[in-house]
């Protein structure tokens, strides 16, 4: 019984709403008030049990003085007042001085506006396409090779300081280089070899520009190791990692190197100088 006399608590201030029109003594806000006036076809007189509606209440208020309304859960609005002070939104700010005289039309001072127009667009475009220009070119030139890598690009290399039958390591854009000044029993035996005997089939006269001088990368094939000069069992190259062996002429003759020393770009720019690059 406790719990029914509390849950039905919470019901009493529904129960007693009501929605009501009576005379009041309020002022009212505005010097005119909205009163409906009889229609041309006149409605029933509204009775007590039909539903408060806004028309239903505006009709049974009072026609004249002050009307205070109050709502309920059942309805909602009631009686509107003339509002007469509304401002029209004024853009007179916003307008140019050209257009805003109403006995000039608007199509005189186009050409001018045009011009201002096309002249900001036109700002506006070269601006965007200068600093696209700027971050394309900031860009690029954050990928290119910094100034010591530049500096290796190319390398020039004496050679009166390399001995017949030796052969010198120089490093050359972080990769080993091998310039071999061969003798001239490497030179007829190399020129000798089968080339359908060898897994990268290769003469030796398109590896080398002048037969006594040999210049590949030292950097075996198979998996990027350094080989050993002057070693091997053909008396050329030797990788120790994985048992490569490569010939006088940088090319691969037993092992797992699937191909031959990679040969570089290079030039002899006279007799005593070799230029790598």
């Amino acid at each position: 019984m406790l719990s029914y006399v509390a849950k039905s608590s919470t019901m009493s201030p529904y129960m007693k709403a009501t929605v009501t029109a009576v005379a009041g003594a309020k002022q009212v806000l505005n010097p005119a008030t909205v009163v409906g006036t009889a229609p041309s076809v006149p409605y029933p007189a509204p009775q007590p049990t039909d539903p408060k509606s806004g028309d239903t209440l505006r009709r049974m208020a009072p026609q004249s003085g002050a009307v205070s309304v109050t709502s309920g859960v059942r309805s909602s609005s009631i009686v509107r007042y003339a509002h007469t002070d509304v401002r029209v939104p004024d853009f007179s700010a916003y307008r140019r001085t050209a257009v805003k005289d109403p006995t000039t039309r608007s199509r005189d001072s186009a050409d001018s506006r045009n011009s201002f127009t096309y002249l900001i667009t036109g700002s506006g475009m070269v601006t965007g396409a200068y600093c696209a220009k700027t971050l394309v070119t900031d860009f690029v030139s954050s990928m290119s090779a910094s100034a010591d890598v530049l500096a290796l690009a190319k390398i020039e290399i004496k050679l009166g300081d390399i001995p017949e039958g030796k052969n010198v390591t120089f490093k050359w854009r972080g990769k080993p280089l091998f310039i071999r000044h061969r003798t001239a029993e490497e030179i007829d035996t190399e020129t000798k070899v089968d080339i359908n005997t060898l897994r990268d089939p290769q003469p030796d006269s398109d590896r080398v520009k002048k037969p006594q001088w040999l210049v590949v990368l030292g950097v075996c094939t198979h998996l990027g190791c350094v080989p050993i000069a002057n070693a091997g069992d053909f008396g050329g190259y030797y990788c120790p990692c994985h048992g490569s062996h490569y010939d006088a002429s940088g090319r691969i003759r037993k092992g797992p190197a699937p191909l031959n020393l990679e040969v570089p770009e290079y030039e002899f720019p006279d007799d005593d100088n070799l230029l790598v690059g």
